[in-house]
């Protein structure tokens, strides 16, 4: 091939990626691999919602905005703190572990979940996983391409892929994927870096790679295009299932409330059942009924909440931190009911209140004013008094917290975007 078509070739490649990845993790198609090693990519309608809920690390840009791009070469397996996130979130691809993989992914949607868990069911493991990283556009990240061997069952023969990852480090210094990014700069850089010969010889290799074995194995290749095809089916009908639900849920709830209007003098008689549930994993505890909603902090296996409703949509409404929240109802076990009056209901609540109204008076000041602080540099803002705790957002120099509490063990209880969070003490004054 003249050097003319090589160039030609390489601008093809370049061009399609660009048309269409404009995302952070930057997944190299490999025929149905897309299916087994692609969680997620950001798009375009989402990159402002990131911008304001992701806590990435801030860019150190030139007064150009761009980030200038190296040519340096790939380095081979040379992080084993990295190869072991990368390892880990292949293992939790072939478990259909999608908690494992949402631990280690700042952002996954709900429709990739959903195919995680059915591509799970063909996946026997994942044999060979090779890194090749790159420095990434800030300080400690980095540009990891993949390359793996998929084995599905009943098959001898396993099958290529590679998968981009732009991997980011945590205050305490452990690594995760970031697929929240959405920083210009920082998009543009992993473009330019795509785009550099290495990376797209590496991508035509595993391609040629992919295109022999097909070749070589009939019954594979047509397992393969089977599998895309029946995982789509399995994505589109179980997302049709939850519509559903969601609509009849609608519908019983508007009919409940207009029961509730002809029946309150009844209701006031009625008895209320509490029940209270334990945890069965560890899961995310949620503001709202979605797995889109904000995430106000993260149960352990055998924590225990008061339940105050099951819905049908397959969630619960539990008592969370003075207030409420919601959790998967697949994740809570039942393991108490109790009946009581009215009556006894409304004294509980009475004395709950008493008591969040005494714990407000003695944290509070001497004025009864509102307390606050002020962030002296950007501090990562926690559901809980822990480095290790699930991250709520981020405080930035000059902004101001509701100061709730100041604790011994150098945190401050704070009120952030009306809810309760921590930050460490040392960061605000």
């Amino acid at each position: 091939m003249s050097d003319n078509n090589k160039l030609k070739e390489k601008f093809h490649i370049c061009k399609e990626w660009v048309l269409n990845h404009s995302k952070i993790v930057l997944p190299v198609i490999v025929g149905v691999c897309v299916l087994i090693t692609v969680i997620v990519a950001l798009n375009a309608n989402r990159k402002e919602m990131q911008r304001q809920t992701v806590g990435a690390e801030a860019v150190t840009e030139e007064a150009s905005g761009v980030i200038e791009v190296p040519e340096d070469p790939f380095e081979v397996n040379a992080y084993p703190e990295i190869n072991n996130l990368i390892i880990s979130y292949y293992n939790a691809l072939a478990d259909g572990d999608v908690a494992a993989i949402e631990s280690m992914n700042s952002y996954v949607d709900d429709t990739e979940k959903i195919r995680i868990a059915e591509i799970s069911k063909y996946i026997e493991s994942y044999p060979q996983v090779d890194i090749y990283t790159k420095k990434g556009p800030v300080e400690n990240s980095y540009l990891v391409y993949a390359y793996s061997q998929v084995k599905f069952f009943d098959y001898e023969n396993t099958v290529p892929g590679m998968q981009t990852f732009y991997v980011c480090q945590n205050e305490d210094g452990s690594y995760y994927i970031n697929e929240g990014e959405a920083e210009d700069a920082v998009l543009e850089y992993i473009r330019m870096i795509s785009l550099q010969d290495d990376v797209i010889d590496l991508n035509n290799k595993v391609n040629v790679e992919y295109n022999d074995l097909c070749a070589s194995d009939a019954a594979l290749s047509a397992f393969l295009t089977e599998l895309n095809n029946q995982i789509n089916i399995s994505v589109g009908e179980i997302l049709a299932v939850q519509e559903t639900e969601a609509a009849q849920t609608e519908e019983t709830t508007e009919t409940t409330e207009e029961g509730d209007e002809t029946t309150e003098a009844e209701s006031e008689a009625a008895e209320n059942v509490i029940q209270t549930a334990r945890t069965t994993d560890v899961v995310n505890i949620r503001s709202s009924d979605s797995e889109t909603a904000d995430k106000l902090g993260k149960a352990q296996k055998g924590d225990t909440f008061t339940v105050l409703e099951t819905k049908v949509n397959g969630w619960s409404r539990v008592e969370y931190e003075g207030g409420e929240a919601y959790i998967r109802s697949d994740y809570l076990e039942i393991i108490s009911t109790e009946t009581v009056s009215t009556e006894e209901n409304e004294a509980a609540e009475n004395e709950a209140e008493e008591n969040v109204q005494e714990e407000a008076d003695n944290t509070s000041n001497t004025t009864g004013e509102k307390q606050y602080v002020t962030v002296k540099e950007t501090v990562n803002v926690r559901a809980a008094q822990s480095q290790d705790s699930e991250k709520v957002g981020v405080a930035y120099q000059g902004d101001k917290l509701e100061l709730i509490m100041e604790l011994a063990d150098g945190w401050c209880k704070v009120k952030y975007n009306g809810q309760t969070a921590y930050v460490k003490s040392e960061f605000v004054e």
